[in-house]
């Protein structure tokens, strides 16, 4: 792009950059394309009179016109080995011309090797006043030293790489990569989890806070049948379930906690399926050690509506099968023999 236009600078823009890169007088230079004549031409300047950033909406601001593409060569405070550093500014309105568009852009170039390209710092490019005033460098250099912005499967696969561990995995290191991770109680989950352990309360309802890494409560009930925790299991959100299953086993009355995890498949993100997972253990050895919560099975369920009293009644006490049968001796073909074997002495 930077030939296909063939315009170049002229004699005197060439001696003017020559003498502006020697001057410290010179804080901006307006370079405009002669289109006539097809040359780059000087349209103005600006002296120094303070700092860069001082002078530079006093010098830049005034130098742009509505409807007029310009470039904009600015000399910051800073140096390097071959002198001053610039900012390059190509400002390009978008109520301009598109011949104008076109040219500009396909010249900026041409405009940078002449004027010289290492001693060029930054690129500003605007089609407004605010994109290329002082507010808008600084937000330029914020977007460039930014973090480039990440799909939602980016952001779930970065989070996995951050969760690894990393330990050599052996006899003694195995406790110390099982231990997952360990989210404090909010007040109200305390609160209705020592109400649980006293039988005072017969389901407790928990979800985890992943940016603030807290484990809350979401819902609590004193009295509840078993049949009916299937319509307080939300359909696309995990939860820690607690209930208190009252029922009867060969003849005696028992109350068992039974924890329920309720995961809805992939309709989560990938994070809080790895945080749910990766908090469980933790969380009931917790309640197990601080509230004395002793839960009689654990249960991981998709699908609410497998969550039903024979289902629980069945987990928790499961059927033994106590006669095992021995292994049958296949039958050979019914009214059929081998051929007979004739021996001879």
């Amino acid at each position: 792009m930077s030939h296909q236009t063939g315009i170049t600078a002229s004699q005197n823009l060439k001696a003017f950059f020559a003498s502006a890169k020697a001057d410290e007088n010179i804080r901006a230079i307006k370079v405009n394309i002669d289109v006539e004549n097809e040359l780059m031409e000087v349209a103005s300047s600006y002296e120094v009179h303070g700092n860069w950033e001082d002078d530079y909406d006093k010098a830049v601001l005034p130098m742009l016109v509505q409807k007029e593409s310009c470039y904009v060569i600015y000399r910051l405070d800073t140096k390097t080995d071959l002198g001053f550093e610039w900012v390059f500014i190509l400002y390009v309105p978008d109520f301009c011309q598109v011949r104008d568009k076109m040219l500009y852009a396909s010249t900026k170039s041409s405009l940078k090797i002449e004027f010289g390209s290492a001693q060029i710092k930054r690129e500003l490019y605007g089609t407004i006043p605010d994109d290329v005033s002082l507010n808008g460098y600084h937000k330029h250099l914020e977007a460039e030293s930014a973090p480039a912005p990440l799909t939602a499967a980016e952001e779930d696969l970065q989070f996995m790489r951050k969760t690894e561990s990393f330990q050599s995995i052996g006899v003694d290191t195995k406790h110390q990569t099982m231990q997952g991770v360990n989210f404090p109680l909010s007040n109200d989950a305390i609160k209705q989890l020592q109400r649980l352990a006293n039988h005072q309360t017969s389901y407790v309802q928990l979800s985890l806070d992943v940016e603030k890494e807290e484990i809350h409560l979401s819902e609590y009930m004193d009295d509840i049948a078993a049949n009916e925790l299937a319509s307080h299991v939300p359909e696309s959100s995990p939860r820690y379930h607690l209930f208190l299953f009252k029922h009867t086993h060969e003849g005696d009355a028992l109350k068992s906690i039974v924890f329920i995890y309720s995961m809805p498949g992939y309709k989560c993100s990938v994070k809080e399926r790895m945080l749910y997972s990766t908090c469980k253990s933790p969380f009931l050895n917790g309640i197990a050690n601080e509230f004395n919560i002793e839960v009689a099975k654990s249960i991981e369920i998709d699908d609410a509506a497998e969550l039903t009293e024979d289902f629980i009644y069945q987990e928790v006490h499961p059927v033994r099968n106590l006669h095992r049968p021995t292994f049958a001796k296949p039958k050979g073909p019914a009214g059929k023999r081998g051929a007979k074997r004739l021996i001879k002495e």
